[in-house]
């Protein structure tokens, strides 16, 4: 999979370095790269803002230097997904890494200040496929920490990424419901026990406790993810 992101702070995207990923980078598992917004700019300044037409507070992305990283970055045949970092788009969650996991091509827009002139978007939507994605209910600086975050649960979804594979069948989220917990040795640890179950060695009574652990833990946590 290629992945480029669009940034006034490419540097952010330097995490993305570290561990599993970092890995699957040198194994060319992922293509990821990263630009400077800047870059496409023409003034001694690298002017990317400006204020907003009909007032309002702040500042606002100006849509050129945005045009020509598009044209740059963007394929020919449209075989793409956009994607841009608002609070006012979709919520991501494990379905929708689940299905940006199955793309070929995706790029990240992460806006700054007050967002992006619209006509960014709908010029996008001219180029692949365009999405806006939220991380969650609440407003951050700039989109780099959500990008940063999807493309990790995006690219740990891809085969040969993480080692065992079906580690992640049993994460939460995958079936629906939160994660059970989980245990290691030691057996007792600070007068702490490992439940008892986890010590027989019956494989059935395992799973039916772990997945009455989850659908607790889900109860008690998220009642949001169960049906009415």
């Amino acid at each position: 999979m290629r992945i480029d992101a669009i940034s006034i702070f490419p540097e952010y995207f330097k995490a993305l370095d570290i561990s599993l990923l970092g890995k699957a980078r040198e194994k060319e598992i992922i293509d990821l790269r990263v630009h400077d917004l800047r870059d496409f700019t023409h003034d001694k300044h690298k002017t990317v803002d400006d204020s907003p037409y009909g007032g309002g507070a702040g500042m606002l992305m100006k849509p050129e230097p945005w045009g020509e990283a598009f044209d740059e970055i963007l394929p020919a045949d449209g075989n793409v997904t956009i994607i841009f970092t608002s609070p006012a788009g979709e919520q991501f969650k494990q379905a929708t890494a689940y299905e940006l996991a199955k793309e070929d091509h995706i790029v990240f827009a992460c806006g700054r200040y007050e967002g992006i002139d619209q006509r960014v978007v709908d010029y996008a939507a001219t180029k692949g496929r365009v999405r806006l994605i939220s991380l969650g209910d609440y407003v951050l600086n700039g989109g780099e920490v959500a990008a940063i975050a999807m493309v990790e649960a995006i690219a740990r979804l891809i085969p040969g990424v993480i080692g065992n594979a079906e580690s992640l069948v049993e994460e939460s989220h995958s079936d629906g419901l939160l994660e059970y917990p989980s245990y290691t040795k030691p057996a007792v640890w600070r007068e702490l026990e490992v439940p008892d179950v986890l010590l027989s060695g019956n494989h059935a009574l395992i799973a039916k406790w772990r997945k009455d652990q989850q659908i607790e833990r889900t109860k008690r946590v998220r009642p949001d993810l169960l049906p009415e």
